[in-house]
């Protein structure tokens, strides 16, 4: 594939999980500030509709726990663009169940996504982020992880693993000129419920639960986490690495 001639003097920013709920306003949010993205999800449709009036976003379906996958994505990337400065792991899935009813293949999947996945995507794309000279990774972690999730522990796991490995990274990529932070929403409006398989009475308890245990009286938005992932990039953060960063409306210190 050629390299996109429009990469030159932009940043290329590579986005998973971006056909719905927070990956797509991240995506946006990026695209928005000028910068190239190549948004990654398992369908097409919903990626489609991420980069729907939106330029600067481009789409690549891809399944980022799969074998092989961090590396095709990331040559893709390379050879669209020539370049990677950002990478934002933001896919992750969560399965609900209580210590007793936990199913092997769930803990698998969760720990899958949720951790392997972006172990390898960072891993692959290493020495393209070195080569920016500014490279960023921005995991999305949640604000359970800061606390816990009875009924998701699994869930709360992964994520508190990933805050523990933005913690990680941060020391041993620092001399590479890599900045390593994390995002830690809280409750958010996002298809999350649904992609769980909550039923409408079931997720609406779950919403109202949230609510009440957050001291902002609200469930956020998507944007408004995408606005925190974008300044953790921004090139004027450059002194701040190795912070996971708490965006839940008060929720993990009430």
């Amino acid at each position: 594939m050629d390299i996109d001639k429009q990469s030159s003097g932009r940043r290329v920013v590579l986005v998973t999980g971006a056909g719905t709920g927070i990956g797509r306003a991240v995506a946006r949010a990026f695209a928005a500030g000028g910068d190239l993205v190549v948004g990654v999800g398992r369908r097409t449709g919903p990626l489609e509709e991420t980069a729907g009036g939106h330029p600067g976003i481009r789409v690549l379906a891809g399944d980022v726990g799969g074998a092989g996958e961090p590396e095709r994505i990331v040559a893709e990337v390379l050879g669209a663009y020539g370049r990677l400065d950002v990478l934002v792991n933001n896919a992750g899935i969560v399965r609900a169940g209580a210590l007793g009813s936990v199913d092997a293949g769930e803990v698998a999947e969760q720990v899958g996504v949720n951790l392997v996945a972006p172990v390898l995507l960072t891993q692959a794309a290493l020495p393209a982020l070195e080569a920016s000279g500014a490279g960023v990774v921005v995991n999305v972690s949640t604000a359970v992880g800061l606390r816990g999730w009875a009924g998701a522990s699994v869930y709360a796991a992964t994520k508190a693993a990933l805050d523990t490995l933005t913690r990680s990274w941060a020391v041993e990529l620092a001399p590479r000129g890599v900045r390593v932070a994390a995002v830690a929403p809280g409750a958010v409006d996002t298809p999350i419920g649904v992609h769980q398989g909550l039923g409408p009475e079931r997720a609406a308890e779950v919403r109202a639960w949230q609510v009440a245990r957050t001291p902002a009286g609200r469930v956020g938005r998507p944007e408004e986490i995408a606005w925190a992932v974008c300044r953790l990039a921004d090139p004027a953060a450059s002194f701040l690495t190795g912070v996971v960063l708490p965006v839940d409306g008060g929720a993990s210190v009430a």
